[in-house]
C-alpha cells in the first residue's frame, strides 16, 4: 500500500517531532544543568509543581513508564528536591511532593523557561502555535484509542 499525500505529510511531521524530541531534550539539558538536574528528572517535576502525585499518576500523565519515572524519582530524592508523603487512597503507592528546596528550583526553573520559549516562539502567532499544538494533540489521541493502528495503549 502506497501512503496517500495526507499520509506522507502526516510521515514528514511524525519524522520532525522525533527531530524535535532530541533538541527539546537537549536544550531541556541546558537550560536544567545549573540546577543539577536533566531534562529527564524536569519532565517528573512538573507535574507535581502543582500536587503531590504517585509515581504511576506522573507517569501517566507525561506518557513515560513507571519503571523509569520511579529510578527518577530515587534520585531526586537523593538530592532533596522531593519526599515521599502518605497517600490515603493506596498505602503502598506514597505521593511524591517537592521539598522547599524543590519549590525553589521550579521557580527559578520556571523563570529561564519563559525566557527562553519567549524568544523561541519569535515571528509565531499564538494562533499558529495553536494550529500545531491541535495537529500533535489530534495524532496523539488517535494513537492512544484502544483500536488505533498503531495504538500506544
Amino acid at each position: 500500500m502506497k501512503r496517500t499525500p495526507e499520509g506522507e505529510a502526516l510521515t514528514s511531521l511524525i519524522l520532525e517531532t522525533f527531530r524535535l524530541n532530541g533538541a527539546l531534550l537537549a536544550s531541556g539539558n541546558r537550560l536544567t544543568r545549573p540546577f543539577e538536574l536533566t531534562s529527564a528528572r524536569w519532565q517528573v517535576l512538573g507535574p507535581i509543581e502543582g500536587q503531590p502525585l504517585s509515581v504511576a499518576q506522573i507517569a501517566r500523565r507525561m506518557g513515560l513508564a513507571r519503571q523509569g519515572v520511579q529510578r527518577i524519582v530515587n534520585d531526586l530524592l537523593g538530592l532533596g528536591i522531593v519526599v515521599l508523603e502518605p497517600n490515603i487512597d493506596h498505602k503502598r503507592a506514597p505521593l511524591i511532593a517537592l521539598t522547599d528546596a524543590g519549590k525553589k528550583i521550579m521557580v527559578e526553573l520556571d523563570k529561564v523557561q519563559a525566557a527562553w520559549v519567549n524568544r523561541l516562539v519569535g515571528g509565531l502567532s499564538e494562533r499558529e502555535v495553536r494550529q500545531a499544538l491541535k495537529i500533535i494533540e489530534t495524532v496523539r489521541q488517535r494513537m492512544e484509542q484502544p483500536d488505533s493502528p498503531g495504538a500506544t495503549t
